[in-house]
């Protein structure tokens, strides 16, 4: 079977985005955006908490977007142009604090000395972190049944079947059970959604709320998948020479558009290389996503686009150079073939 060669159309370079923000077109934001956010984010919580470091990345692009006339590609790229303005923010705001009266702690300076740029993993892992906590504060806000139901479902993978064998209940209260949870979670969700739209019509920036509506969403979308009667798991077992012991599991519903593929007891992947997840459908592979498995061994990936709500004729976990690959082209790890 042939692999899809990387596409021909490059993606413009930060410079590029800069020069169209300058001319004001927003939807250069949203590209520049995914690039920097995770990054700012991860740099901002190392010395202030989650809500706040969700704050300086939103000041941080209002300030990109107010500032890019000023940005001259002659005196050096955008990224450190934009680190410099999150660094700046992120200062302001520990002095700030340093003037209110407070339990002796580490002053200001030495916290800001201490800051560091994360790398790309890491600042990605603390975005996806603070976005999972979302999740889990509205999901923790339900009643223990619908809890307990949801929980199976989403985060162990588990049919309707199964949930309700593990819970010891009639289907019919299993299935019941679920779909109150997922009515109620829509409206524990909807203050956090609520918040972000403010902040973005409050500063102008309608693709800041564009962002984190979609991932949030996402969110629901693959577990509203995930625990659909008519969804369909596939197992992806180790390839040669790898541990049997670990496997992933492919959830899809046919006719949707969302997949969700959880690794398992999968080893760390080597210093430089990520695992990346691949489908192929129609001859060609798409890629779902990389995963960067926890001190447990497991990740989940949730991708979404019409691909994904037909059943694939291979599925494949490869190891590729850190940042992934446009296809597949290093050691399988596990796959599916029918």
């Amino acid at each position: 079977m042939s692999k899809e060669p990387p596409s021909a159309d490059a993606e413009p370079t930060d410079e590029a985005l800069m020069a169209e923000i300058a001319a004001g077109r927003q939807e250069a934001v949203g590209l520049l955006y995914p690039r920097y956010a995770p990054r700012i984010f991860a740099m901002a919580v190392q010395v202030l908490d989650r809500p706040t470091a969700e704050e300086v990345v939103q000041d941080v692009f209002v300030s990109v977007w107010r500032k890019a006339s000023t940005f001259d590609p002659a005196r050096g790229p955008v990224r450190p142009w934009i680190l410099q303005i999150a660094h700046f923010r992120i200062a302001n705001e520990l002095r700030r604090r340093s003037r209110r009266p407070r339990p002796a702690t580490e002053p200001a300076e030495e916290l800001l000395s201490a800051l560091s740029d994360p790398g790309p993993d890491p600042s990605q892992e603390a975005w996806d972190s603070y976005r999972r906590s979302v999740l889990g504060s509205a999901l923790a806000q339900l009643p223990a049944p619908q809890r307990q139901a949801l929980g199976l479902a989403f985060f162990s993978n588990l049919t309707h079947e199964q949930v309700a064998s593990v819970l010891d209940l009639p289907i019919g209260t299993t299935k019941w059970r679920i779909r109150a949870g997922l009515s109620a979670l829509r409206t524990k969700l909807a203050p956090a959604l609520a918040v972000v739209a403010f902040f973005a019509l409050l500063l102008g920036l309608a693709l800041r709320y564009a962002q984190d509506h979609r991932g949030l969403g996402r969110d629901e979308r693959a577990l509203t998948m995930l625990t659909s009667s008519d969804s369909q798991a596939l197992r992806v077992t180790a390839a040669p020479g790898v541990s049997r012991e670990t496997h992933a599991t492919y959830r899809f519903r046919p006719g949707g558009s969302v997949a969700v593929l959880t690794f398992s007891n999968f080893a760390p992947a080597p210093a430089g290389k990520t695992y990346q997840a691949w489908v192929s459908v129609d001859g060609r592979w798409v890629s779902i996503g990389t995963g960067r498995p926890d001190s447990t061994g497991r990740a989940r990936l949730i991708a979404e686009g019409s691909v994904f709500g037909v059943r694939p004729s291979e599925i494949e976990v490869t190891l590729e150079p850190a940042g992934g690959s446009a296809s597949p082209t290093g050691p399988v790890v596990v796959a599916w073939r029918p």
